[in-house]
């Protein structure tokens, strides 16, 4: 296996509604931000990798466009894939692996205010059985909180706390779309939007882009920042019905952070990709993270959101933590499709 490492990461501020600028307009900034602070130069990337979706955008091939952020030369090899920027991610580690490439832009966009964003994501369901029922993202996330709160025996205070923790975590973050702290016990006075999820259980609705470069071999010695290396990566998925799974719990995160050898040492912190707070419990116990573990000094997907590029964020905020020296050894995760049926787990560390 060859040592791959995290050595830049650039976040634009995310945002209930941008209406400054198309998805263009808003990467432009961001790729020449990450590009300039890793210390590498525009030629020494080797290739380019994407991550979005189409349905966000409204137009087949929206990635096509959002090349002429990257910039028209020096020519580039690139690839993109319609899921999560931390997928993509995934697809340019292996890249290097094969020794096809040391280096590799991989960044992710998403404007979720476009459109009507739990109309875009019931199209994903299932769609003989579930999808013609037309369930909202939230209705299905309540589902699978209340398996969880009978199963675990956990309280909707225990999902309160959560998200005050976020929230107050948050307030430090600039680029976090919600930074207000909250005392859970007002979060609770709070009505119901599907019980038992309350607004702060949910995630905003955020539009933003991130980007990550990785790099391998002699062109990490460029690098300005301490590198944070990629140890182990893996992603597993779950079945697409929800009826033969059990919500309480996340089997394909346990099985993907084994095999990324999240056990095999101390954690310092986790970014994990939790939009709900219900969600954060079931990823803290599928990766056996014990209090010790800072989890979430972001504020997490709680504070911000955006569809597509959450994923990749928690990679490059536990990356860009650990390289300025907020532990040795960290966790990024990533989630994909309803109640955490897609997952993805990467274990940073610097040296």
């Amino acid at each position: 296996m060859r040592d791959v490492a995290v050595v830049g990461f650039a976040q634009s501020a995310s945002v209930r509604r941008e209406t400054s600028g198309n998805e263009v307009e808003m990467l432009m900034p961001i790729l020449q931000e990450v590009v300039r602070e890793s210390g590498l130069a525009k030629q020494d990337i080797q290739f380019t990798m994407s991550g979005s979706c189409d349905y966000l955008a409204g137009q087949p091939f929206a990635f096509v466009s959002a090349l002429d952020a990257v910039g028209a030369w020096p020519p580039i090899v690139e690839s993109h894939v319609e899921m999560d920027g931390a997928w993509a991610l995934y697809e340019a580690w292996v890249k290097i692996q094969t020794g096809e490439a040391d280096s590799a832009l991989i960044y992710a966009f998403g404007k979720s205010s476009m459109g009507d964003l739990p109309e875009v994501l019931t199209i994903q369901l299932d769609p003989y059985y579930t999808a013609p029922l037309w369930p909202d993202a939230i209705s299905l996330a309540a589902l699978q909180a209340r398996a969880y709160l009978e199963a675990s025996g956990k309280t909707e205070r225990d999902l309160a706390e959560v998200a005050a923790r976020n929230r107050r975590t948050a307030a430090g973050n600039p680029k976090a779309q919600i930074r207000k702290s909250a005392d859970p016990a007002a979060l609770l006075d709070s009505p119901y939007i599907v019980s038992p999820l309350r607004k702060h259980d949910c995630p905003p609705i955020s539009d933003g882009c991130s980007a990550v470069l990785l790099a391998a071999g002699d062109l990490v010695k460029k690098a300005r920042r301490k590198p944070a290396w990629i140890r182990g990566i893996d992603h597993r998925i779950e079945a697409h019905s929800l009826g033969v799974r059990d919500l309480a719990r996340s089997v394909s995160t346990k099985l993907a952070g084994e095999r990324a050898g999240v056990g095999k040492g101390r954690v310092d912190l986790a970014e994990l990709h939790a939009p709900f707070t219900h969600q954060e419990l079931i990823l803290r116990e599928a990766l056996g993270l014990g209090d010790s573990v800072n989890v979430n000094p972001s504020g997490g997907a709680l504070a911000a959101n955006p569809m597509m590029v959450a994923g990749l964020t928690r990679i490059g905020e536990a990356a860009t933590r650990l390289s300025a020296g907020e532990g040795k050894r960290g966790i990024a995760h990533a989630t994909s499709g309803p109640c955490l049926q897609q997952n993805l787990v990467c274990v940073l560390e610097v040296e």
